[in-house]
């Protein structure tokens, strides 16, 4: 039989507007990014990453009260989020029901995983940063682009 392991330390995490706090024990069960259909519609962006922990280890410290929460139909999932702020808190699935997964971006903290797993690339979105190269854009600092190639000057669209 495996020993627990013993918690190293403790993440914190809170929602946009400060309403919900709470804590896991660290380190983390896992971390991953997911690419998910469900996953973009529900934080608004290319994809979300997840810390997971077990549901014993992951403490509501303060806004109980403030959390609302959605039963998916169709992934048979929980999403959890801040009835103020609107915040993504927490990511339940049936088939795990001892862990609950937290957004990464929520918390202040190291939380002792780094993502090394992807879900769902098979759903990467085309316009999703995929690591090109960035340059400076000029006259706008702490803004970056992806150049792209230079077309040939015939194949330049309005240049003729």
């Amino acid at each position: 039989m495996t020993k627990p392991t013993k918690a190293a330390g403790i993440a914190k995490g809170q929602c946009l507007c400060g309403s919900v706090c709470f804590e896991i024990d660290v380190p983390a069960r896992w971390a991953w990014h997911d690419h998910s259909s469900a996953c973009r519609r529900a934080h608004g962006a290319a994809y979300a990453t997840y810390v997971g922990s077990w549901r014993k280890r992951f403490r509501i410290v303060s806004g109980e009260d403030d959390i609302s929460r959605f039963d998916d139909a169709a992934t048979k999932t929980r999403r959890s989020f801040c009835k103020r702020c609107s915040t993504p808190l927490i990511y339940e699935r049936p088939r795990s029901p001892h862990m609950v997964n937290i957004p990464r971006a929520l918390f202040s903290d190291r939380t002792g995983r780094q993502p090394l797993y992807h879900i769902a690339i098979g759903e990467l979105q085309e316009w999703a940063y995929a690591g090109e190269p960035l340059v400076p854009l000029k006259g706008f600092p702490g803004v970056v682009w992806h150049r792209g190639k230079k077309k040939p000057l015939n194949q330049r669209e309005g240049m003729f």
